[in-house]
């Protein structure tokens, strides 16, 4: 079955050997971040790469998902059964897995620009063949790899009812530039091979996302082997996360733009907007309890109290599943124009949704239609549902029905009225009210993708990093255009460390080992301040365990930063909300100190007087200094009855029994971290019994209940142990506090 300027392959082996046959055995393979890696097609060339080692294979990409395995014997009996309840339909890619232990053959090589955060701390190889990018600096750095292949997976055009059609649906972030790049490529004379893998479990998406499938050279289709989407489970929210969320709920402006990562971060954030904006009564309780407005200004100035009646416009690189949740719940709803004029007489309030004459007074004053209208005009204003689509021009005149005609004069009183009766739509068309990059999330997440209606799914627009993560002129739309949509913008991410003098720390460590990558973080964080009305957000907890310690993540200084100090805006802990925009560096200071854990406040002020960036006698303030654990459980309870932060708020992948064990091990581990540590607690586990038999559901899931060997009994003892250290647990987030 062949395409128009494209061949149909049932076969992955037979599409490597097309492949091969157009441009060699060099071979710089470029896949897509995350989820749209074509896993049969890129299977079959790495084996091929293996069994022939003429073949020099290089694959540049990003996001290498595996399933996890765990490291520890316990943690491999815990994950095992886990993974393959989540995982076991889908092949796993064999090129990452090699990379992950080490086994790459010395023929190929990988090469990331984003890590799965904490991947591969410890892999040489990797952090050697890192590429540190910017997601939008992505295609041009593919292209100087000197890529010649792309693979991606695609969803199928025909039964989704668009024929002759592929969608780049999860990926369209940088596929849809580095293509034509490589067409240009090939007319230089460079052999090249684009290679779409159609698998019908991904959801389809329209607009920018859906291409000719011609431009495509081969396309693999096997429906039988189709696999399920790699899913993301959710993560536990802490009360310290819930926290952290509502701060950042309490500064998004109903009309404004959010753009927001994955993690349980931004679950958090989008729940609390929830909360917010369905029990408003519940959320402000928490606000009044945390005395919010008098103690963080900035957000009076710069966000809300309210329900979302205008509602929130998404734009994001990364559309996580809490997009879907805001806009199940009604609060997803600001829809925006591909028209930098339409969109702000919008955005001011000149005109509405629903079209009249007045809108079409506005138009002709504002120079966007001209009266008589002209051809151009009436299409146009038919596009955008401002007049209806049977709405014909003909002659200089408006045919408006097939018995009635009037003239295209707007000043004309008999073209008014017949206008009104017969002419005008309903509402205007077209409007977008998410526009993303790619995607990754739960496989709940994928269904309700899979079941949109064709009116839901027709306001997400997946499309181009580049459109989305700055404000360059593009081809899906200019600077104007941009600014106009992006509405008192809010761009939340989140960093591992802060420092005092107002630098983030998201990607990396002080001796140069990548945890995840830049990505496109730096983007919004400049974007915020070039946005009038926008700001950016930084999200982190106060603290972490190291080494078995509590130390803090707001620091004096550190040798490695993401986001430098000129670019400093908004930072929220669980203990409040940092505005240091414009703020002079001891405003800065105190403001960062204000939020961090009070175990080390006291040290970072000193460290601040002692660099002579704080005055000698500043003191710190009562109110400071109750920046506790304890405190944000109470703040957490304000509302009264109800749960109203729950550690899972959009469902769980993991069982009852995982999730106490899961917190067991998570103990077992903080407890051994030291070598004193660990031996104290393997000479307590060895006295650990379950006389009772209340453990056995436990031990049986663990496949401890029958242990054989010295290192079974061990660990047998060990989870014993560590479900005895649980202490009672408590409702709001109890699984990952």
């Amino acid at each position: 079955m062949a395409a128009e300027n494209g061949v149909y392959c049932d076969d992955a082996e037979r599409c490597v050997d097309r492949v091969i046959e157009r441009v060699g055995k060099r071979i710089t393979l470029g896949l897509p971040l995350g989820l749209g890696k074509p896993v049969r097609f890129v299977n079959a060339l790495y084996q091929r790469a293996k069994d022939d080692p003429d073949i020099e294979l290089h694959i540049v990409t990003a996001l290498s998902l595996l399933a996890p395995e765990g490291s520890s014997s316990l943690e491999k009996r815990f994950m095992g059964p886990f993974a393959k309840r989540l995982f076991g339909d889908i092949p796993e890619l064999a090129y990452a897995r090699d990379v992950a232990n080490n086994r790459l053959p010395s023929n190929v090589q990988v090469s990331e620009f984003f890590f799965k955060a904490g991947s591969y701390l410890n892999n040489r190889n990797q952090q050697r063949n890192y590429v540190c990018t910017n997601y939008t600096h992505a295609v041009r750095d593919l292209m100087a790899q000197g890529v010649n292949v792309v693979g991606q997976m695609v969803s199928p055009g025909e039964p989704n009812g668009f024929p002759g059609q592929v969608s780049f649906s999860c990926n369209p972030d940088l596929s849809l530039d580095i293509l034509p790049l490589l067409r240009e490529r090939e007319q230089q004379g460079v052999p090249v091979a684009m290679v779409a893998e159609i698998n019908q479990y991904l959801p389809w998406f329209g607009h920018h996302a859906a291409v000719e499938e011609q431009q495509f050279d081969l396309l693999f289709s096997h429906p039988s082997t189709d696999y399920p989407l790699f899913s993301a489970p959710q993560m536990a929210i802490s009360p310290s996360d819930h926290l952290i969320g509502f701060y950042a709920s309490c500064l998004l402006k109903d009309g404004g733009t959010l753009q927001v990562g994955i993690g349980s971060l931004g679950a958090s954030l989008v729940h609390n907007a929830i909360l917010r904006h369905k029990h408003n009564d519940a959320w402000r309780a928490v606000y009044d309890h945390l005395d919010v407005g008098s103690r963080f200004p900035v957000v009076d100035s710069c966000g809300g109290t309210g329900t979302f009646e205008t509602g929130l416009y998404g734009c994001s690189e990364m559309m996580v599943d809490g997009f879907l949740y805001l806009m199940q719940e009604g609060i997803l709803k600001r829809e925006v124009f591909d028209h930098a004029g339409l969109q702000t007489l919008i955005n001011r309030g000149e005109i509405t949704l629903t079209p009249s004459l007045d809108m079409l007074d506005v138009l002709v004053r504002e120079g966007l239609i001209d009266s008589p209208l002209r051809a151009r005009d009436v299409n146009w204003l038919i596009q955008y549902g401002i007049l209806r689509d049977t709405v014909e021009f003909r002659g200089g005149r408006l045919r408006l029905s097939e018995d009635h005609a009037v003239e295209a004069d707007l000043s004309q009183d008999q073209t008014r009225e017949a206008l009104a009766a017969l002419g005008l739509g309903s509402r205007l068309i077209g409007g977008i009210a998410m526009h993303g990059g790619f995607y990754v999330g739960p496989e709940a997440f994928y269904q309700a993708l899979r079941d949109l209606s064709p009116e839901q799914r027709d306001k997400i627009c997946m499309t181009s990093v580049n459109f989305i993560n700055h404000l360059y002129d593009h081809r899906f739309g200019d600077q104007k255009l941009k600014a106009a949509q992006r509405l008192h913008g809010r761009f939340i991410n989140s960093a591992m460390m802060y420092t005092l003098n107002g630098a983030a720390v998201s990607d990396g460590l002080d001796d140069g080992r990548v945890v995840s990558g830049v990505g496109g973080q730096y983007n919004f964080v400049s974007m915020a301040h070039e946005l009038p009305g926008a700001r950016s957000i930084l999200a982190l907890r106060a603290t972490r365990m190291s080494g078995g310690q509590v130390v803090s993540n707001i620091v004096f200084n550190y040798a490695h930063c993401t986001i430098p100090r000129h670019l400093r805006d908004i930072v929220i802990t669980e203990y409040g909300i940092a505005d240091l925009r414009g703020r002079s560096d001891e405003d800065v200071f105190l403001a960062l100190i204000r939020i961090a854990d009070s175990r080390f406040q006291a040290d970072l002020l000193k460290q601040a007087q002692k660099a002579g960036k704080v005055r000698d006698d500043f003191r710190l303030p009562a109110d400071w200094q109750n920046n506790t654990p304890a405190s944000v459980r109470q703040a957490l309870a304000a509302p009264g009855k109800g749960d109203w932060f729950p550690a899972f708020p959009f469902g769980r992948d993991f069982t009852d029994e995982e999730l106490t064990l899961g917190k067991a091990l998570k103990g077992l581990k903080a407890a051994t971290a030291t070598p004193r540590g660990k031996l104290a607690t393997l000479w307590q586990a060895i006295r650990a019994e379950d006389d009772t038999g209340q453990y056995a559901v436990l031990l049986e899931r663990m496949g401890l209940n029958n242990p054989s060997g010295i290192r079974e009994k061990l660990d047998r003892k060990l989870v014993i142990h560590g479900l005895q250290q649980l202490e009672p647990a408590t409702k709001t987030g109890s699984e990952n506090s």
